[in-house]
C-alpha cells in the first residue's frame, strides 16, 4: 500500500495520477504502516515504511536533517530516463552527491535525484520536482510541440514504479492493456467531406484543382509522389466534371474505401452534425472554410451499413467545445442517423480551451478524443492512456497520437511515406511498452486524388494487425478504461489486500489482468532481493474478489456478491 502526502490543491491530480498508475494507495493516514510513502510536501512523518520517496524543488528540513544539500534550482529541464529525455515543466533541483547517497535521476545540469538507507533501515528517494504538479500540467495545459514524442506522465510512473520495486518491494497493479494483448488501437475518420460532387466552384474544387495541377507538379519534383501518382493525379482532373454529371465514380467517397482496408476491424466514424455551419468563435484564418458540404441524409445509408459492419458513429463537433446547448444539438442530431445512442465526440479542427471539457459533460458527452496536435504527431496529455480531464466527474478523454495532415502536409511535418514510417513505429513502440491506447485518425479523403495516403494508411493497418493490440471502437476503449477505472483495493487487518471490481462489468470487453511483481527464483539468488522481480499476470473475472496477503500471494477468491464489499 502506498501511502500519499500532498498539498490541498493537488487532490485531483493525485487521484488521476493514481486511476492511470492502478495499484493500491490512499491518502496517508497517521498511524499506518505503508510500504511505501510518497509526499510533495517536503514533510516526512515518523512512519514504518519500506521506502519514502520526497518530491520537490524547495529545499525542505528534511533535507538537511539526512544530509541532502541542495546544489541549484531550475525553471524546467530534462530528465535522462532509459533513453527519454523527459521535460520537466515546473521547477527542477539538484542536487549534490554527499555521503551514502547515490544518484538514480541526472540530467544536463546535474542530479535530480538521490536514492539513500537511513540509520533506521528506510531507504529514501528525494527528487527535485514536485510529481504531482507535472502531473495537473500535463492534464490541463499539455506539453508542447517539441515535446509531443515524449510520453512523460507514463514515464513518471514508471520512474515511481522502478524505485519501488529497486527496494524490493512487491507490487500489485491492474496494467492499461486488456488480458492478453500489450495494447489499444483505435482506428477513426473525421468525415470532413462525403464526396467532391458536392463542391461546385467553391473554395473546396478550387484547392483540388491547384494541388493536382502545379502542386502534384512540385510534390513529383520534391520526390513526394511517382508518375504514377501524378497521371493519376492529372486523370481525376479530367474526370471531375463527369463526377458532377453522375456519370463517373465519386474518388472522393470515403466509406466503401475504408470498409475493404479496415475489415472486420471496428472503426469509429465521427460525422459533422450540421450543413453549412462554419461555428463561432473559430480562431485564426479561413473560418468559413470550417462548414461541411453534406447533409447527414446523405451518409445514411452508409451510416447504416457500417453499424451492421460494428463501427461506431460519433460526433464531429462544431460548437460543442464552447457551447453547452449546441453541444446537445449536436449530439441529438447525430443520434438521428444512429441505432445506437451516441455520445462520443472529436471537434472540428480539434477546437478547445480550458472549459470545454466541463462542457462537453454537461452536454451529456461520455467521451471527447480531440486532446492531439494538427502540427504533429504524439501525446498532448503525456500519456497513451485514457484519462479524466481535471474538473470533470464523468467525460474521459481518449487521447490522438497520429494524424494523417499532421504527417504529410507541407506545413506540418511534411513527411514521405518513408520519412513517415519511424516515428509511427516510435509510436507503436511506447504503445507496446507502457500499454494504453494508440489513436490513429485518417481523413475521409485521404486515400485519393490529390493526397494519396492510402498506401502509407494500409501499410500502417498491416503493421498494426500484425501485433497483440486489440483493436476498439472509440467507445470501447473508453469502456474498457473505465471498467478499470472502477477498479478498487481495500487494506485487510492482517496486512493482506483485498480488490474488487466495482459497477456493471460489461460481457463482451476483454478482461482486466492483475499484474503482480514478485521476486523470481534463481539458483545464484543468495536472497529473495537478489533476484530479479519478474510481473506475474493473473487472469480475472472481474465478477469475483481476489485477496492477497502481505506478500501479495493470492489465498481467496469469491463471488462478489459474497464479499465485503457487497453486491455490485
Amino acid at each position: 500500500m502506498i501511502g500519499v502526502i500532498s498539498k490541498v490543491e493537488q487532490k485531483a491530480a493525485v487521484e488521476e495520477f493514481f486511476e492511470l498508475f492502478k495499484t493500491p494507495w490512499e491518502y496517508y493516514v497517521l498511524g499506518r504502516s505503508y510500504d511505501v510513502l510518497v509526499t510533495t510536501l517536503g514533510e516526512v512523518p515518523q512512519v514504518k515504511a519500506g521506502l519514502v520517496v520526497v518530491y520537490g524543488a524547495e529545499r525542505p528540513e528534511a533535507d538537511e536533517s539526512i544530509g541532502i544539500g541542495t546544489q541549484g534550482k531550475h525553471s524546467g529541464g530534462y530528465l535522462i530516463h532509459q533513453g527519454f529525455a523527459v521535460p520537466i515543466y515546473g521547477d527542477l533541483a539538484t542536487f549534490e552527491l554527499e555521503g551514502e547517497f547515490e544518484a538514480c535521476v541526472r540530467t544536463k545540469s546535474g542530479i535530480a535525484g538521490l536514492r539513500g538507507v537511513l540509520s533506521t533501515g528506510t531507504s529514501v528517494v528525494r527528487v527535485g520536482y514536485d510529481l504531482f504538479e507535472e502531473v495537473r500540467l500535463l492534464l490541463s495545459t499539455g506539453q508542447p510541440v517539441e515535446h509531443a514524442q515524449t510520453p512523460s506522465l507514463d514515464i513518471h510512473i514508471a520512474m515511481l514504479r522502478d524505485w519501488i520495486l529497486g527496494e524490493g518491494i512487491p507490487l500489485l497493479e491492474i496494467p492499461p492493456s486488456p488480458l492478453g494483448h500489450s495494447f489499444v488501437v483505435c482506428l477513426t475518420h473525421d468525415i470532413d467531406f462525403v464526396g467532391i460532387r458536392n463542391h461546385r466552384f467553391d473554395h473546396t474544387m478550387w484547392g483540388f484543382l491547384y494541388r493536382s495541377t502545379v502542386g502534384a507538379v512540385r510534390s513529383f519534383l520534391r520526390r513526394r509522389i511517382s508518375v504514377k501518382r501524378l497521371l493519376e493525379t492529372w486523370r481525376a482532373v479530367l474526370y471531375l466534371p463527369f463526377i458532377h454529371l453522375g456519370w463517373a465514380k465519386d474518388f472522393w467517397d470515403p466509406f466503401e474505401w475504408y470498409s475493404q482496408v479496415e475489415e472486420k476491424l471496428p472503426t469509429t466514424y465521427f460525422f459533422i452534425p450540421f450543413k453549412g455551419r462554419k461555428g463561432e468563435n473559430v480562431p485564426g484564418k479561413n473560418a468559413s472554410r470550417r462548414a461541411a458540404a453534406y447533409e447527414l441524409a446523405d451518409v445514411k445509408a452508409w451510416a447504416t451499413i457500417l453499424e451492421k459492419a460494428g463501427c461506431e458513429l460519433g460526433v464531429h463537433g462544431i460548437d460543442a467545445w464552447h457551447n453547452v446547448e449546441k453541444g446537445k444539438a449536436e449530439l441529438k442530431r447525430i443520434s438521428e442517423i444512429t441505432s445506437a445512442p451516441s455520445n462520443g465526440i472529436r471537434m472540428h479542427w480539434l477546437l478547445r480551451n480550458s472549459k470545454t471539457a466541463a462542457i462537453l459533460e454537461e452536454a451529456g458527452y461520455v467521451y471527447d478524443s480531440s486532446a492531439g496536435y494538427n502540427e504533429t504527431i504524439g501525446y498532448r496529455n503525456g500519456s497513451t492512456q485514457v484519462f479524466r480531464p481535471l474538473g470533470v466527474t464523468r467525460l474521459l478523454e481518449l487521447p490522438l497520437h497520429v494524424q494523417d495532415g499532421a504527417l504529410f502536409y507541407a506545413d506540418r511535418l511534411d513527411l514521405s511515406d518513408r520519412e513517415a514510417e519511424e516515428p509511427c513505429e516510435g509510436l507503436i513502440g511506447i504503445a507496446r511498452r507502457f500499454g494504453g491506447v494508440l489513436t490513429v485518425l485518417w481523413h475521409d479523403r485521404s486515400h485519393g486524388p490529390e493526397r494519396f495516403w492510402g498506401d502509407f494508411y494500409k501499410r500502417l493497418v498491416g503493421v498494426l494487425k500484425s501485433t497483440d493490440a486489440w483493436f476498439a471502437t472509440a467507445a470501447q476503449a473508453v469502456a474498457w478504461f473505465q471498467q478499470r477505472r472502477e477498479v478498487l483495493f481495500e487494506r485487510l487487518g492482517t496486512g493482506g489486500l483485498r480488490i474488487c471490481a466495482c459497477g456493471k462489468q460489461e460481457v463482451t470487453l476483454p478482461q482486466l489482468s492483475i499484474r503482480v511483481y514478485g521476486p523470481s527464483v534463481r539458483k545464484d539468488a543468495k536472497s529473495p532481493l537478489d533476484a530479479p522481480f519478474v510481473p506475474m499476470e493473473i487472469a480475472w473475472n472481474e465478477r469475483t474478489v481476489i485477496e492477497f496477503n502481505s506478500d501479495l500471494q493470492r489465498i481467496s477468491e469469491t463471488p462478489s456478491g459474497l464479499s465485503a464489499f457487497g453486491t455490485h
